[in-house]
């Protein structure tokens, strides 16, 4: 019993360790500069920057390792005619959440390696960063990811923008070549969100007679308004459990505990009302003549913040009520995705299940 006490304190003390690292989150545009929007107050104690001096600069200057320009290739298509088939509708509708590790630059010139989880919608990405300052600097010469949505499939990203750099040459010498595209159409309507910490909003998850708001929106992707009537500047600040289906409501807040337990990526699947009472003065649609929207919904989170990616699955009619009021619970998943990959089928992020890097098993 001692003994696995000692394992159970170690085990837990190790989980601690994980969840104090020094964290960011931060939001660049899908370009080849990948230009800093927005950028959290982890930052300094990650890398000693002010968020203020980093806010409009390229990206991957601050990146140490020699592969630093082969970053915004992460994000960009990879062929003209990968660019054609999706938009005709064809290919895999990904997920588009990537992880990465890559060395960044402090202001003295010393590389730190962080873990970088990005999150991509629209023309942005949301990044999450955890640092590793003890483990010793080794340039990374090619950049390589790992693909979340493609059951952590690799990608050698400097190899990739070789060959496609001599795909491009080609084409331009046929006369028909063109920039490289970096914003890649999908078949299912997807957002991104950026929230405050589920600790700081003190999500309720029991029935407590009112109905909780939860973390409020801080960003939003301009695609929101796919899934929900609202637009994402209407939703800066709005309680994001306000626009959960309230059938799903305590679903969410469990969703969101987790979440603040943990810096990897978690998956759920739920419902959004469809037309939120987000304005006031706004056609108010009650929540029994609500549209629902189910969404599988990709979360991280991070001392600063939560960053989610929503996938709309389907709209469906809204549930009934038992002679007692209490909401007839259908399961959000539905027969009629059985032939469909969902996240939980493509999501690995355990290296012992994965083909990621055998480092991994103790980055995590």
């Amino acid at each position: 019993m001692a003994a696995e006490s000692d394992s159970e304190n170690s085990a837990r003390s190790d989980h601690s360790a994980h969840l104090s690292r020094p964290t960011f989150i931060a939001i660049h545009a899908r370009d080849e500069k990948a230009t800093i929007l927005f950028i959290s107050s982890g930052i300094r104690q990650c890398m000693g920057y002010r968020p203020e001096e980093l806010v409009s600069k390229s990206g991957h200057e601050f990146i140490a390792d020699s592969s630093n320009s082969d970053y915004p290739q992460v994000y960009a298509s990879k062929s003209v005619e990968d660019d054609a088939e999706r938009a005709g509708g064809g290919g895999d509708d990904e997920a588009s959440v990537f992880v990465m590790f890559v060395n960044g630059t402090t202001p003295s010139g010393s590389p730190v390696l962080h873990k970088i989880t990005s999150f991509t919608a629209d023309s942005c990405v949301v990044c999450l960063g955890m640092a590793y300052p003890e483990i010793p600097f080794v340039d990374r010469k090619e950049l390589e990811v790992k693909m979340l949505d493609r059951a952590m499939e690799s990608l050698n990203v400097t190899r990739d923008r070789e060959q496609q750099a001599a795909r491009q040459r080609q084409q331009a010498a046929k006369g028909g070549g063109r920039g490289q595209v970096f914003s890649v159409p999908s078949r299912r309507p997807k957002a991104v969100m950026v929230l405050e910490h589920p600790e700081v909003a003190c999500v309720e998850t029991e029935e407590s007679g009112r109905r909780p708001s939860g973390p409020l929106i801080a960003f939003c992707t301009g695609s929101v308004s796919r899934l929900v009537d609202a637009d994402s500047s209407d939703l800066m600040s709005f309680p994001f459990l306000k626009l959960v289906a309230p059938e799903d409501v305590a679903l969410v807040g469990r969703y969101f505990d987790e979440m603040s337990g943990s810096h990897d990526v978690l998956f759920e699947t739920f419902s959004l009302l469809q037309r939120p009472h987000v304005i006031e003065g706004d056609i108010f649609v009650s929540d029994e003549k609500n549209m629902r929207v189910v969404v599988e919904c990709m979360g991280a989170a991070v001392n600063d913040g939560v960053a989610i990616l929503m996938r709309m699955l389907r709209t469906v009619l809204p549930p009934q009520r038992d002679r007692l009021g209490n909401y007839i619970h259908a399961p959000a998943a539905s027969d009629s995705d059985k032939d469909e990959m969902s996240l939980l089928d493509l999501l690995s992020t355990d290296p012992g299940t994965s083909d990621a890097p055998e480092c991994w098993s103790h980055l995590r």
